[in-house]
């Protein structure tokens, strides 16, 4: 099986690569065309901004790519955000695979919580294989500014100044607003799940 970690501008491409290492897995990381079609996983990582981000996939063409693969895909943190339709951050057009919007939170000034959101929070409402062998309100870490909205695509939901999506999937695309790789045994599971998928 051959898995791919896609290299733009905006991944946390080496703490991705060390987690599916301890897996046993040796991803190849690479912004190839024809590399990345080739593979049998994609994982499209991702933290920074979504503007400059979106701006170097479309200049490189890797988002109509990502668009049309047809194996299994797996977005994470601002690479979630960047499958979604558009972004506040900087107004940001994005890819259009979830018809949902991105948000920056808007905390009100009484409830004591920072922006971003920084730390481990639960996810609920588990649906989607990924989420296999894995318990409703497990714990999962969070690093962002901004949240994809509830929707159909909807397959975990989390809560920090009000409820959003913690995770999406549509057909062959998966995506987690948390970081996997740094999210202990659960994070690891769900790699795992969707390495198997």
């Amino acid at each position: 099986m051959k898995t791919v970690i896609i290299k733009y501008n905006a991944g946390n491409i080496c703490s991705v690569s060390f987690a599916l290492d301890r897996l046993g897995v040796n991803a190849v990381v690479t912004d190839d065309p024809e590399e990345i079609r080739a593979a049998d996983k994609v994982i499209f990582p991702g933290v920074g901004e979504a503007s400059s981000a979106m701006r170097y996939l479309r200049e490189r063409k890797l988002d109509q790519l990502i668009i049309g693969l047809k194996q299994p895909v797996l977005g994470i943190c601002v690479g979630m955000q960047l499958m979604c339709k558009h972004s506040e951050e900087n107004d940001a057009t994005c890819m259009g695979i979830f018809d949902v919007n991105v948000k920056r939170f808007q905390s009100p000034v009484d409830n004591g919580l920072k922006i971003p959101q920084i730390g481990w929070n639960n996810i609920t409402g588990l649906y989607s294989t990924l989420f296999e062998h894995v318990p409703e309100n497990s714990y999962m870490y969070f690093v962002h500014s901004y949240y994809a909205e509830l929707g159909s695509d909807t397959v975990a939901t989390t809560n920090y100044v009000i409820n959003y999506s913690a995770a999406l999937q549509k057909d062959n695309f998966y995506a987690v607003q948390f970081h996997t790789e740094k999210s202990a045994t659960e994070g690891q599971k769900i790699l795992e799940n969707f390495l198997k998928l």
